[in-house]
């Protein structure tokens, strides 16, 4: 009985953990979103603030554990703030009706791109690494052989 209890109270901390977390990610996107708007910045605040917390994270003035569970709930759900952009093509509805054939293109291309240009990489990269380890194995059996 006492591990239902256990389970419970383990299972209502972690909630409270990623309610706590999502919410100070939202409050410092919020804070920096106003901080640009304040000092009419021709970059958005989201953009800022992932700047922001790229510096903290890497100087380790903020632990990763404050930001991991929050910030990996909010990548799984991710496509629920695709949401937003579906509201403004009704809203642009005139524009896409004359460049919309033109964007999907772009789109598609630009998509294309980044989509074979890391294949490329990673492929390569995976080639190096092989080779790599190929020249270390050969090298061992040869210091062995001698």
């Amino acid at each position: 009985m006492l591990s239902l209890f256990t389970g419970h109270s383990a299972f209502l901390k972690c909630k409270t953990t990623l309610i706590i977390q999502v919410s100070g990610l939202c409050l410092f996107a919020w804070l920096c979103q106003l901080a640009a708007h304040s000092v009419h910045s021709i970059i958005p605040g989201s953009v800022i603030g992932l700047g922001v917390l790229l510096v903290l994270l890497s100087c380790k003035w903020v632990p990763e554990k404050i930001v991991n569970q929050g910030s990996a709930w909010l990548i799984g759900d991710l496509l629920l703030f695709f949401i937003p952009p579906v509201v403004a093509m009704t809203k642009y509805k005139l524009i896409l009706e004359s460049y919309g054939a033109e964007l999907i293109i772009c789109m598609l291309l630009a998509s294309t791109g980044v989509l074979l240009g890391t294949a490329f990489i990673v492929d390569k990269l995976f080639k190096f690494e092989r080779q790599q380890r190929l020249n270390n194995i050969t090298s061992q059996r040869l210091r062995g052989a001698v």
